[in-house]
């Protein structure tokens, strides 16, 4: 029974399942403790923690985002490698989620409402893209990462100096980003031209921005 090949019922199950527990749960224990376990918390203005709150429940949706992602790929993914790095890729994810919501919680904040639709809309473009061709799947990450690795960089320039906790999540959310994108790049994605990476922009920001205040 243990090897027994999921059917294409039993994967369209398990994914609903990792969905509800992405969106309606607590995010699953990381791998790697949290960059910000070691660093003291200091002295904010209500405004300061508010705009901090705010930025860590984007960051916190853009990483229900990418597990969506990650996921629709990988139930699509035609060569059974790229479905393994999909799958690799969103476990590394689930450390940036758990970071996320541990400090949200810290400052007193909340995950933002609007998660269960940002899941739903990027399994789908995860899972068509991953239908199209590998190619394009693993382009479309290396794409997305890119667009992460600007907010979060936007992200370190606007976060309070004095919320060092915050700071050390991105930064090291920024690096392992990075990574990712570079990774798809060299399994052979496809460069996304600019025009479909500005489009891509503005649809993000669109996410961004309702996150941060709902």
């Amino acid at each position: 029974m243990a090897n027994r090949q999921l059917t294409a019922i039993d994967q369209i199950l398990t994914q609903l399942d990792q969905g509800l527990r992405t969106v309606l749960g607590n995010a699953p224990e990381p791998q790697r403790v949290s960059p910000a376990v070691e660093i003291a918390d200091t002295e904010m203005s209500d405004q300061e923690r508010q705009h901090a709150i705010g930025l860590m429940r984007v960051n916190h949706a853009g990483e229900i985002c990418a597990q969506a992602l990650y996921q629709g790929q990988a139930l699509t993914a035609k060569l059974p490698e790229t479905g393994k790095q999909m799958e690799h890729a969103a476990a590394e994810e689930i450390d940036h989620l758990a970071w996320c919501e541990q400090r949200i919680n810290e400052l007193g904040g909340r995950t933002s409402a609007l998660n269960p639709i940002w899941y739903a809309m990027s399994f789908g473009l995860g899972a068509g893209a991953g239908l199209i061709s590998d190619k394009l799947s693993l382009g479309f990450v290396a794409a997305t990462e890119d667009q992460v690795c600007d907010h979060l960089q936007k992200h370190l320039d606007e976060l309070p100096e004095s919320d060092s906790k915050s700071r050390a999540i991105v930064e090291q959310m920024l690096d392992d980003e990075a990574r990712h994108a570079q990774t798809a790049l060299d399994a052979g994605g496809h460069r996304f031209p600019a025009p479909v990476k500005k489009l891509m922009t503005l649809v993000s920001s669109a996410m961004t921005g309702s996150s941060y205040r709902i």
